[in-house]
């Protein structure tokens, strides 16, 4: 499939290189010029180019930018080829994005951010810290196999979605429509808790959507307290320890 991802942060990058690697035709662009994409996202043949180039002819269009970001991509977006199918990695931190009217306690971020694209989306990738998408990514049938959500209203979209994931090293777990996405936003138990695809039901069952956002924010105000003097927050370990102490 031709591939164009829009963000080249930690995500990005990755999905360049392992798309890329099992043969896609992935071309990737950050809000800047070619030549800044980083070497690492391009070390498996995936071609950085504009950004306004990364979206033409593709068949998936995978967005992996900061949710505060996205009205920056949407006309982008909206306009990638009829048939494409968009993916979207982002999650809602106001610390980061800053408060954005039409999110808060509850509402449903992908509902949102498929408003702005204009474009029924497929919600992926987000439940993955950047630490354990780099290292733990394993062959289909390793046991323990980190397994991924993945939500979109239409289901050879959530399918397509679906074989990416595999392809990327995690088991894809069917998490339903976009209504019900909000199970996997952070704060709640799905989210960067390194879960198998048999333990992920249980999980998103038990999301509370009245809490969700708190626990989102106390995980940040621990994680920020936690800080070296440079800003460096606690390594992947502490991350998943704090995340699945939460629940």
């Amino acid at each position: 499939m031709r591939i164009g991802i829009i963000g080249a942060g930690n995500i990005g990058t990755i999905l360049a290189r392992r798309l890329a690697r099992v043969g896609h035709d992935v071309s990737i662009a950050n809000s800047r010029a070619p030549e800044t994409v980083p070497a690492a996202a391009l070390s498996s043949g995936a071609r950085a180019v504009w950004a306004a180039d990364a979206t033409a002819g593709a068949d998936v269009v995978i967005v992996s930018v900061n949710l505060g970001q996205i009205p920056t991509v949407a006309d982008l977006v909206a306009k990638a080829p009829s048939g494409a199918v968009i993916l979207d990695t982002s999650n809602y931190f106001p610390r980061r994005d800053g408060v954005i009217e039409g999110l808060g306690a509850g509402q449903n971020e992908s509902a949102w951010v498929q408003a702005q694209y204009r474009r029924p989306l497929v919600k992926v990738w987000n439940t993955i810290t950047t630490a354990s998408f780099a290292d733990k990514a394993t062959p289909a049938g390793t046991p323990g196999r980190i397994g991924l959500p993945v939500a979109a209203d239409d289901d050879a979209q959530r399918k397509i979605g679906m074989e990416l994931v595999e392809q990327t090293g995690f088991d894809a777990f069917d998490a339903g429509v976009i209504a019900e996405s909000w199970r996997q936003q952070p704060g709640t138990p799905a989210y960067t808790t390194d879960l198998t695809a048999e333990q992920l039901p249980a999980a998103l069952a038990a999301a509370d959507a009245a809490r969700a956002a708190r626990r989102r924010d106390l995980m940040m105000e621990i994680l920020i307290e936690r800080a070296e003097p440079d800003g460096t927050l606690p390594g992947s370990d502490f991350q998943l320890a704090l995340n699945r102490l939460l629940f």
